[in-house]
């Protein structure tokens, strides 16, 4: 009902994207609200007459595209649960995650049963939607057209109205289930924030994975409140710089990374990011360096970046917000303070010793966005959630004595006797205005590999990095990889753990791999 209510209270607001709909090309890139609304009506009347009804799962696994979050709503209207997949997920993960469905319908395109996914699926599944092109036994959504409009389908607030998946940087990932009553304790603490800070109307420029459950509360908060909306596909600086020079957004919302890719804009003599009142960042603490760059390219009095630090399973938890006064020597671990009154978090030992720097403790959180379960795996669930509700984040760090956490490490990423892996790729990209990407990892013989990328592919300034990392505990040889080279998640974070395998799977058997023999493999 997202859309519906924003069209009853702004439908004459506009919404731009930067690509066409497979799902509906005819809307065009430049829709109202209302248009947006009636199209979600449609397409809920066409699963409605695909045989699709309420309390059923409809996996949707296309190419990527703004119709993911307009089918999830469309299946969402009619009482179904949306269950939303990464396109870059490979054919094999997402039939398991199908097989842990139970049944349910699948929502893809031609391309992907052609190219990606094994024939099994329609074994899985109970029927095979198609968004786009045509396959045997599988249904055509634009076939459906014209049908009768269905009415909508109100569940309780306590029943499942959306499932994603997490990140899958640890293995194959979990399926998260999401109520009515967590996805709206999300959008308060979120919404609490921009209401004061941003007054007025602002055009939001929105780069977010569609298959992520921040999307939905970030629409919620600009479309309820009529702000224009740009929806963005492309991360590309060229891309993004062309649009944002001809729309001049006033908010920004986006992943670290992609921010990090958007830091060249801030010299682009268009001024693309000269109207921006707010960045909005989250999943991640983000770097100095881009932060401090991207404040500095905006022509706007007393700008904001607000970082909110969270996990899919909790939602926004810590917030943070920087200004122009922020420097390149700011501790880029603090992540702020939790949102009062909405949630909690505590630091808790590791070892029996208090949590501090040099012995982080696990970072704990507590609030009513917290997922209700994993789908078919409750034990991992219960794993991670204490008797009294604190959720265990997977991440360590340590709270100072006013009462701000520090974000060090995930735990799967700790390097014993290192230190914080993220504080010194913070004090690289201090240093190296050259790099792109940065991530130290344990190598193969157990010591911490820098992998680094720079600008542009161009040979890394050896003199430079040495300087840089003379600070910092002891390290191998940086290895020079290509940006697109990287493993990602849906939510464009780097994928550790693959990326050590993919170190380790290059070197020579039964050797002891130093810095020359790595980098003598290429990919």
């Amino acid at each position: 009902m997202l859309f519906e209510r924003a069209a009853a209270r702004h439908g004459a607001n506009v919404l731009i994207l930067d690509h066409d709909l497979d799902a509906a090309p005819e809307l065009g890139r430049r829709a109202t609200v209302a248009e947006v609304s009636d199209l979600v009506d449609d397409l809920a009347s066409r699963l409605w007459a695909a045989g699709v009804r309420p309390s059923r799962r409809v996996v949707v696994y296309k190419a990527d595209g703004f119709d993911i979050t307009l089918l999830a709503c469309a299946a969402a209207r009619i009482g179904a649960v949306p269950v939303l997949l990464s396109p870059a997920l490979d054919g094999a993960t997402v039939a398991e995650l199908v097989r842990r469905t139970d049944r349910p319908f699948l929502v893809t395109d031609q391309e992907k049963l052609e190219n990606v996914l094994p024939e099994t699926v329609f074994d899985l599944a109970d029927r095979v939607v198609l968004t786009s092109g045509s396959y045997q036994d599988a249904v055509e959504l634009r076939a459906l057209a014209g049908v009768e409009r269905v009415k909508p389908v109100i569940m309780p607030a306590d029943h499942p109205t959306l499932i994603t998946h997490t990140s899958g940087t640890t293995g194959t990932p979990k399926l998260a289930v999401h109520t009515g009553f967590s996805l709206q304790s999300r959008y308060r603490p979120q919404a609490s924030v921009i209401a004061p800070l941003i007054p007025g109307r602002e055009t939001i420029a929105i780069h977010v994975s569609f298959v992520h459950s921040r999307l939905i509360t970030a629409l919620a908060i600009s479309l309820y409140r009529g702000f224009p909306l740009v929806v963005l596909r492309e991360s590309d600086p060229k891309h993004v710089g062309d649009l944002f020079a001809r729309l001049k957004p006033g908010i920004l919302e986006a992943h670290p990374n992609s921010f990090m890719e958007w830091e060249e804009l801030a010299q682009d003599p268009r001024g693309p990011l000269s109207n921006v009142k707010l960045f909005s960042s989250t999943f991640d603490a983000i770097h100095p360096r881009t932060v401090h760059r991207l404040l500095r390219a905006t022509r706007r009095r007393s700008p904001l970046f607000g970082q909110l630090y969270g996990q899919s399973e909790i939602g926004p938890a810590i917030v943070r917000g920087f200004t122009r006064r922020r420097t390149l020597d700011d501790d880029g671990r603090c992540v702020g303070m939790p949102f009062p009154g909405m949630t909690d978090v505590r630091v808790v030992s590791r070892n029996g010793n208090p949590p501090s720097e040099r012995n982080p403790g696990f970072i704990e959180v507590r609030s009513d966005g917290r997922i209700v379960t994993y789908l078919g795996e409750q034990d991992r669930y219960d794993a991670q959630v204490s008797a009294d509700g604190w959720w265990r984040m997977g991440d360590v760090g340590y709270r100072t004595k006013w009462g701000c956490v520090h974000l060090l490490d995930r735990e799967v990423d700790l390097i014993e006797g290192f230190g914080s892996t993220l504080a010194a790729e913070d004090t690289l990209f201090g240093q190296l205005p050259g790099l792109a990407e940065v991530i130290i990892i344990p190598g193969p013989d157990g010591r911490a590999v820098p992998v680094v990328c720079t600008k542009d592919d161009e040979p890394l300034d050896l003199a430079a990095w040495r300087r840089a990392a003379a600070s910092l505990p002891p390290m191998a040889e940086p290895v020079h990889r290509r940006l697109e080279e990287l493993p990602r998640t849906a939510t464009t974070k780097i994928k550790r753990l693959e990326l050590a395998r993919l170190l380790l799977a290059e070197a020579p058997q039964g050797t002891r791999v130093d810095v020359e023999d790595v980098e003598d493999v290429k990919p």
